[in-house]
């Protein structure tokens, strides 16, 4: 191979091939012929082809990097000395102090962490995780924050999105696993819907029937005939005022009545499940019987 301008010597540098004499560059080629995968822990076995991916449940997006902890007998962390060691732990000690650069994302932090906690113990999909960051975060932008408390706001979040996307969870619900009490949940969904406008409009006691019928282990057809009962009453107007989650306990009872359980289905059974008292239980079934 030759060059075209001088007749010099070609060699091949890198990506480019160039004439020894004049410099000249006679061909480029910019593709990457290594492996397109890569080992964060020098091990070709752990082939990784992307990183993590971004989510809005992290003050950062997930996009921040970490000093990890190597584990095993033949990683490089078990090879440094003990001086190398603490220095290690110093840097890994200010790296994460610096990824938290203001109060704003302490409380970030924080919060997301509390709604992280929530979701996972709620068993709640991972969309409503990603919508309540983002609305906590809305709700810190607006200032709503300032003189409440940031629990209440996490759960709040939660319940909010639950609303928004029509999953059935109630407020003692998410109070029994939040860090929040009642009292706090409600001052900051009050000002959440108040002050961002949630698109959530009144509880449908259907969305309830599933989950109640199978922890009461009822059958398919006693839910079905519940969800005919929660129909009629929502026609007639006579749930206004009443809470969602009693109102589709009683229906199941009387479902299970009209199917011949109701000596294995009885109201306190069915007011248990629903967090109520058995007095609602009867009040709607005897609404039903009217």
């Amino acid at each position: 191979m030759s060059c075209p301008e001088c007749d010099g010597r070609l060699r091949k540098r890198g990506t480019e091939t160039v004439c020894e004499k004049c410099g000249l560059v006679s061909e480029e080629d910019a593709i990457d012929r290594g492996p397109e995968w890569r080992s964060f822990e020098d091990d070709e076995t752990d082939r990784r082809r992307t990183g993590a991916p971004l989510t809005r449940s992290r003050h950062d997006r997930g996009l921040s990097t970490e000093i990890g902890y190597a584990s095993g007998s033949d990683s490089y962390s078990s090879r440094l000395t003990g001086r190398k060691r603490r220095q290690i732990a110093r840097l890994r000690r200010e790296h994460n102090r610096a990824r938290v650069s203001s109060k704003v994302e302490r409380n970030q932090i924080y919060g997301f962490a509390e709604i992280r906690r929530i979701h996972a113990l709620l068993s709640l999909p991972d969309t409503v995780r990603e919508e309540s960051c983002t609305l906590f975060k809305s709700a810190q932008s607006e200032g709503l924050l300032q003189g409440r408390s940031l629990e209440g706001f996490s759960a709040a979040s939660i319940y909010a999105t639950c609303r928004a996307c029509s999953i059935p969870r109630t407020i003692d619900e998410i109070v029994d696993v939040a860090r929040a009490d009642e009292n706090e949940l409600k001052a900051a969904y009050t000002a959440l819907n108040r002050e961002l406008g949630l698109p959530t409009g009144p509880i449908d006691p259907s969305q309830y029937l599933p989950r109640y019928a199978s922890k009461l282990e009822l059958e398919t057809s006693v839910e079905r005939r519940a969800r005919e009962y929660v129909r009629t009453l929502l026609e007639e107007g006579l749930i206004g005022g009443r809470n969602p989650s009693g109102v589709a306990a009683a229906c199941l009872y009387k479902a299970a009545g009209d199917h011949q359980e109701s000596s294995s289905l009885t109201q306190a059974d069915a007011a248990d499940v629903a967090d109520v008292a058995p007095v609602t239980i009867r009040s709607t079934a005897a609404e039903l019987e009217e």
